[in-house]
């Protein structure tokens, strides 16, 4: 199955390097590595995730790395990640919901 980043996740991706890499560089590397690997799981597996609750449909999903909820569309023969964001974030607060991209 075929893989896409959307702007918006890959923008989350350099927000999350940044702000570990304030720190500790080399982690921050590593752990926006480990969430790319996490990603590449769905390839083989595109259903693993579960249903995101506050989105109310089945074609968007997510997987939990460590705080981070990866959200991803699925369609026939592609995965689209959304966003990776912090399970803190209240989603029904949103006003632009991540799995609004398309």
């Amino acid at each position: 199955m075929k893989i896409e980043w959307a702007e918006p996740a890959e923008l989350d991706l350099g927000d999350i390097y940044a702000y570990i890499a304030r720190d500790v560089p080399i982690y921050a590397e590593q752990f926006v590595d480990r969430i790319v690997e996490t990603v590449d799981l769905l390839r083989e597996q595109p259903l693993m995730g579960r249903e995101v609750p506050e989105a109310e449909r089945g074609d968007v999903r997510e997987l939990i790395f460590h705080n981070y909820r990866i959200m991803y569309l699925v369609r026939t023969d592609l995965l689209y990640i959304v966003a990776i964001i912090h399970g803190s974030r209240d989603l029904t607060r949103m006003e632009n919901k991540p799995w609004e991209v398309v």
